[in-house]
């Protein structure tokens, strides 16, 4: 999914510009074009910020270190990665503000049943908690996506690196993600990348990666 050969293209790495909000739109842009197995999902949403909401939002406010965009020259990003290096105090920290934040300013109730917006607003109004175990042992965790025309010649690659470094050099233990059965691009990219599987779930993986190896 990330690492597909094509065409050499100069995308350069540089650290997201969390305070400029058409930046943070952008980012938001792509993550729902990213969102249904790493293809576009825009239509499936009445808000197509929603995912944005869950998946980039909160990285943004709360672990702006750690937040890179991979962009060509003078042009808006083209993919990014976001990590947080402690998950349990992210998600306390989500929990009293974010979480809270965003179910005052949607309806729900103006949510349809079934609909891609509702299952975001259940993810809003029931977050995914990560496992003590895993938390524990991989206490890092990260997104990534990256628009059709940056995957290939290494970004990807170059995305992961840039945040493992990272982590490594804070002295994280471990690091891990959860990625869609249905999406076998991209966990044959991690696994490439030298992650793990963790666990399963019906639909879904978590990989993990020891930092300390």
């Amino acid at each position: 999914m990330f690492d597909r050969p094509q065409p050499a293209t100069e995308f350069e790495i540089r650290a997201a510009d969390t305070d400029d909000k058409a930046e943070v739109d952008r980012l938001y842009e792509i993550c729902v074009r990213t969102a249904a197995g790493g293809e576009d999902a825009t239509g499936m949403f009445e808000d197509p910020r929603l995912p944005g909401e869950i998946f980039v939002g909160p990285y943004l406010r709360y672990a702006p270190g750690l937040a890179w965009v991979l962009a060509q020259a003078d042009q808006p990003a083209s993919g990014y990665v976001l990590g947080v290096a402690d998950t349990v105090s992210f998600e306390r920290t989500l929990e009293r503000e974010w979480w809270p934040a965003l179910r005052d300013r949607y309806d729900g109730d103006a949510v349809r049943e079934g609909t891609a917006d509702a299952r975001s607003w259940e993810w809003i109004t029931h977050p995914r908690i990560a496992p003590a175990e895993l938390a524990a042992e991989y206490p890092a965790h990260l997104h990534i996506d990256l628009l059709p025309q940056a995957q290939g010649g290494g970004n990807g690659s170059r995305l992961i690196r840039t945040l493992l470094g990272t982590l490594r050099a804070q002295g994280v233990r471990g690091v891990h993600l959860g990625v869609g059965k249905a999406n076998t691009r991209a966990i044959g990219f991690y696994r490439h990348m030298g992650f793990d599987q963790l666990a399963e779930e019906p639909g879904s993986l978590t990989l993990g990666m020891d930092l300390r190896a």
